[in-house]
């Protein structure tokens, strides 16, 4: 799986924080989380602690979730 890629981050005046990827929004922090997640993206790879933060995290399992039974098609049902 490659690494994540494209995020970037702005602090504003109002201590909010804006995460987007490839220049588009992909999500608002503010207060406590803004704080938590500022001092976490310092900390780690950044890249990675966006992507997580964001939710747009893969955790390299959802081609597994897709073929088991449960999930696929119930033909006819």
């Amino acid at each position: 799986m490659p690494k994540p890629s494209g995020f970037q981050y702005e602090q504003h005046g109002d201590a909010s924080v804006t995460i987007t990827h490839h220049g588009r929004p992909a999500g608002t922090l503010r207060g406590s989380r803004a704080e938590k997640f500022l001092a976490e993206v310092v900390s780690g790879d950044a890249q990675l602690v966006m992507a997580r933060w964001t939710g747009a995290y893969k955790h390299g399992n959802e081609r597994t979730a897709r073929d088991h039974p449960r999930n696929r098609a119930h033909g006819g049902r």
